[in-house]
């Protein structure tokens, strides 16, 4: 029996963590195996590191440009992190939105905040935790990315960016990345079959009814 597919509304799906915890690994893998998924690429002032490619994993702007842009309406969200600027392109997020599909934010807890107040019931928040804040400087120092200086500003900001975990609807510590990950696969598949989202259910339940009325006739 051929079965009916149900339209549904595309959800947010915001990762935040501290530097370090896990959240950008995570999102990586969960593009990977979902491919249907767009990534918001937010704009930052920061410089790019060795490892990075621009419009893949940053937009790499200026001061000037991001306040412009800022300024003019163009970000759906922004927020200083560590001194440097971030934000998140309007336009594309709105046309991803529109076409059905789910949109996956790499943001930190401000920029979260701002999406809430704008976007709550399309959001699906889930905060990453370090197993231990000792695990969480190990795992900055081993990415090699950072100076010692920029290292110890991130372990002071963790406190802060830990306070924020109950504004999430999921927390998830990222002992083990397998683990994890597997536990952030099953929310988004819960989500995406949430009643309010399944926008393509009242044809369904009025073919289902209509089919009933005339067997019981």
């Amino acid at each position: 029996m051929k079965h009916s597919h149900v339209a549904r509304r595309g959800l947010m799906l915001i990762l935040s963590s501290p530097s370090g915890a896990g959240k950008s690994t995570l999102a990586r893998l969960l593009l990977e195996q979902n491919p249907d998924i767009y990534l918001s690429v937010s704009v930052t002032t920061r410089g790019r590191r060795p490892s990075e490619v621009e419009g893949v994993h940053y937009h790499f702007h200026s001061r000037d440009r991001f306040e412009r842009m800022r300024d003019a309406g163009d970000l759906l969200e922004h927020a200083e992190v560590h001194g440097n600027f971030y934000g998140t392109p309007r336009e594309p997020v709105e046309n991803a939105l529109a076409s059905g599909r789910d949109v996956l934010f790499d943001i930190d807890y401000q920029g979260a905040e701002q999406l809430y107040a704008k976007m709550r019931e399309d959001i699906v928040g889930v905060f990453i935790l370090p197993p231990s804040a000792t695990e969480l400087k190990t795992r900055l120092e081993r990415r090699a990315e950072d100076a010692s200086g920029v290292i110890e500003k991130r372990l002071k900001n963790a406190r802060t960016e830990i306070a924020h975990w109950q504004d999430y609807n999921y927390v998830l510590v990222n002992e083990d990345l397998n683990s994890t990950f597997a536990n952030l696969r099953n929310i988004l598949l819960a989500e995406r079959l949430r009643r309010e989202r399944q926008v393509g259910l009242a044809p369904v339940i009025a073919r289902l009814d209509e089919e009933l009325a005339t067997l019981t006739d």
